[in-house]
């Protein structure tokens, strides 16, 4: 009876231990450079990290024009171009060749 006590507390323990890990944090230095490839990719996409210091206005663009392109680039989202049929492309056009 008593073999059967030791076993029995032997497998609760080993099923304890079992459980716990699956607590276990096995990548500790993965996690403490998580996300640091993706920093330094975008670091290196940035032409010039400073540009939003830059207090230049920009040249050839006045606030009219502007405007007006940012206006028409959101209207162009609410009413999209009409769609073009591609089996009439050509058809009823001149060729160059005449009869």
């Amino acid at each position: 009876m008593k073999i059967q006590h030791i076993a029995l507390r032997l497998a609760l323990i080993a099923a304890g231990c079992a459980a716990l890990n699956g607590c276990l944090s096995s990548t500790p230095v993965w996690d403490h450079t998580f996300g640091n490839s993706m920093h330094t990719v975008a670091a290196m996409q940035t032409l010039n990290p400073n540009a939003a210091a830059n207090e230049d206005p920009v040249i050839g663009v006045d606030g009219t024009a502007a405007t007006a392109a940012q206006q028409n680039y959101g209207k162009s989202f609410l009413t999209p171009p009409p769609p073009v049929n591609v089996l009439t492309i050509g058809v009823g056009s001149s060729s160059g060749a005449s009869n």
